[in-house]
């Protein structure tokens, strides 16, 4: 099994117009660079976090990362680990003791988990994912 390649978030493109919204990762240290279609509330919260706009009320991303925090672990890191029939796969690198766990999930969600720490969670992409995009 290969090391997966990390990433960094390095444009987010949120349109009011469109349903379609799209995050793009760059490899820290190289030139690769990975798109993927996200939704538009994704987005909103990818973006809202970037531009450090604090909602009133905790919102789902927050949720998680506050309830994953009050059972005692900690979220490490995300990773998107394959690509089938068109669709990403990713997972949430949650350690519990000397435990780690990785939960499903959608990449807009893991990045958006991503975002709601400083730094920035590191994100991960799988070699053969990025091979097959290309």
């Amino acid at each position: 099994m290969s090391v997966p390649v990390l990433m960094e978030l390095s444009r987010l493109i949120v349109s009011e117009l469109n349903d379609q919204q799209a995050m793009y990762l760059r490899e820290v240290g190289g030139t690769r660079t990975f798109p993927i279609l996200i939704g538009q509330f994704e987005a909103q919260a990818i973006n809202r976090q970037l531009l450090e706009e604090e909602p009133f009320r905790p919102l789902t991303h927050h949720l998680l990362k506050n309830v994953v925090a009050a059972l005692g672990g900690a979220i490490e890191e995300v990773i998107i680990t394959e690509m089938k029939e068109h669709t990403y796969f990713a997972a949430l690198r949650i350690r519990v003791g000397d435990t780690v766990h990785d939960i499903d999930c959608r990449p807009s969600d893991a990045i958006a988990m991503a975002v709601h720490f400083s730094p920035i969670l590191p994100i991960y992409v799988a070699e053969k994912v990025l091979n097959e995009v290309g």
